[in-house]
């Protein structure tokens, strides 16, 4: 007798930069079978957008007037997610410290925050068999129903070093600068009017700070596999 298919699970993992949102969401989504969405990458994308189509991203009404515009494509392949931006690779270009600087800006919009979210939701509805999706505030807003909620945290002090190690060339900095531009981005995303940062009431939060990423994987897909299960 075959055994019973998996059952379809949504997993929504939170946290502010340099928790390890991104390695642990891609790692738990391959060996869990599931498809995988970067949003910070979507938020990215159409900042990108604003800045290469000269649109000024200190203009909140600007931003919204031009937010429907791109056409963004996320690729949920945890082994190889994509994005696109009007069908160019925006892998790269969304990585920049300029895009970073002023991504929370852009984010902040409501017009932007409706329009991502609308394709954050239909990107997960499409998922077969279920999707691990990490941002800023998916179990609050996005996937208020989520079957697992993770919330990441870290010591300011352990999320710079990671983010430090991150970055390539130029684009690193020390490890103060780092940390001070972390922590203004935590107080940017916390303190918007919308769809903030936060932990879901229902959330599991995972520190991360003397954990190894393996230990944080280990934890996340044990979380999923007992849901899966109809544990609690």
């Amino acid at each position: 007798m075959e055994s019973a298919a998996p059952t379809a699970v949504i997993v929504a993992i939170d946290g502010p930069s340099g928790t390890g949102k991104s390695s642990t969401s891609k790692a738990v989504a391959a060996k869990l079978g599931l498809r995988y969405l970067d949003t910070g990458a979507q938020y990215r994308a159409i900042t990108w957008w604003m800045i290469t189509n000269g649109i000024d991203t200190d203009d909140p009404h600007a931003i919204a007037v031009a937010a429907g515009k791109p056409a963004i494509v996320s690729g949920t392949d945890p082994a190889a997610p994509t994005i696109t931006v009007d069908g160019l690779d925006a892998a790269g270009p969304i990585r920049t410290q300029e895009v970073t600087s002023k991504v929370s800006a852009v984010s902040a919009v409501p017009e932007v925050r409706t329009l991502i979210t609308e394709l954050q939701r239909g990107i997960a509805a499409e998922a077969d068999g279920g999707i691990v999706v990490e941002g800023r505030d998916i179990g609050t807003t996005v996937l208020p129903d989520a079957d697992v909620k993770i919330f990441l945290t870290a010591s300011p002090e352990a999320r710079a070093a990671r983010r430090n190690g991150e970055l390539r060339g130029k684009e690193a900095s020390d490890l103060a600068a780092t940390q001070e531009a972390l922590v203004k981005r935590d107080a940017a995303d916390s303190g918007r009017k919308t769809s903030p940062l936060a932990k879901a009431d229902d959330a599991v939060e995972v520190d991360t700070t003397e954990l190894t990423l393996d230990q944080v994987i280990e934890c996340v897909v044990t979380l999923v596999e007992e849901k899966r299960a109809g544990g609690k």
